[in-house]
């Protein structure tokens, strides 16, 4: 039977674990082959710690019937991209799909720390992993893409809407790559090519399993540390976002879109590994209402959350009845016209 994505082509920068993994397995089980790319190589791990690598990834696909190959490229580097690109083209001969998942930050970021704090070395290196490198990477494949009039970008980011995620470096990158697809798909306007960015909700990655002390097998065990884990999802579920995605003929009608990988499921009907459908958020308002609606203090941990969660919303028109409801829990007055709810 034909797969949706049967001879196109895809590359998964920063394939080598957690979402990029996952994209790069649900393309190729979609139909695409796929280009794994990233730093880490067997016998040259690029982040500290972790084992993965993008020769795992596509053994993975390979064991599972699909197509890979493993290159090693550094995409802060530009020449070491044109030579991908090149490859490609001369390979393949064309780019159906771009996914570009380059991250590298989780040692960069210091959670809670104040901007006039943090380390600018830090700041500095993960622009140039996280942003840069995306750019890079677009500027040198998408030609592909534009001169054949057809393709899909998606930059892999966390959080489909515009306000704040809680610490400026972690949101300078993030907000900065939703700005990427949406200022990309301005410029892919009329090219039959489509840029936007899909957000998964709280991925179960590698390194999540191994802070809450888990395994993929028995990772409800990680509900008792904490509650919100239930909700979480595995990489697989943010990758058969991108697949449904690249397989929609009608796409382009999310150009410049940030999009959330459970509202995408319940759009196109997929679900996880276990046949669950994970709504992490939605999820974890409905415990924020409970928390919320108890007389008396709040609870620390529902401040924390919905004041998280109220940080992320409060510029999105659409959710102005539900901040301002948090705001009056919260005795948020006296903020700043910017940091208030938009009517």
């Amino acid at each position: 039977m034909a797969q949706p994505l049967d001879g196109q082509v895809a590359l998964v920068a920063g394939a080598t674990r957690a979402a990029g993994r996952g994209i790069a397995l649900e393309l190729a089980a979609a139909g695409a082959k796929v280009y794994c790319t990233g730093r880490s190589t067997r016998g040259h791990s690029a982040t500290p710690g972790r084992p993965e690598t993008i020769e795992e990834t596509a053994e993975l696909i390979e064991a599972a019937g699909g197509r890979a190959v493993a290159i090693r490229v550094d995409h802060t580097v530009e020449t070491e991209v044109e030579a991908l690109a090149g490859r490609i083209r001369a390979d393949e001969g064309r780019l159906d799909i771009l996914v570009n998942d380059i991250w590298g930050g989780d040692e960069l970021v210091g959670w809670g720390a104040k901007f006039w704090t943090i380390d600018i070395t830090a700041v500095r290196t993960l622009v140039e992993r996280a942003i840069l490198s995306h750019l890079i990477t677009a500027r040198h494949l998408a030609p592909m893409m534009v001169e054949a009039k057809r393709g899909l970008i998606v930059e892999v980011t966390d959080g489909e809407f515009t306000g704040y995620r809680g610490q400026l470096l972690y949101d300078l990158i993030k907000s900065s790559v939703n700005r990427l697809a949406y200022a990309m798909a301005w410029d892919l306007a009329g090219t039959g090519v489509t840029a936007l960015a899909v957000t998964p909700g709280f991925l179960r990655s590698e390194a999540m399993l191994e802070r809450f002390g888990v395994t993929a097998a028995n990772w409800k065990d990680g509900v008792k540390a904490d509650p919100h884990f239930a909700f979480s999802e595995t990489p697989h579920f943010v990758g058969r976002a991108v697949a449904a995605l690249a397989g929609d003929t009608n796409v382009g009608a999310k150009a410049g879109l940030a999009l959330f990988a459970d509202d995408l499921a319940d759009e196109y009907g997929f679900n996880d590994l276990d046949g669950s459908r994970p709504h992490f958020w939605r999820s974890v308002e409905a415990w924020i209402d409970e928390g919320l609606a108890r007389d008396g203090k709040l609870d620390p941990q529902v401040r924390w959350v919905a004041s998280s969660r109220y940080m992320n919303l409060h510029m999105t028109p659409s959710r102005g009845d539900q901040v301002r409801r948090y705001a009056a829990r919260l005795g948020f007055e006296g903020l700043g016209a910017g940091l208030q709810p938009i009517a």
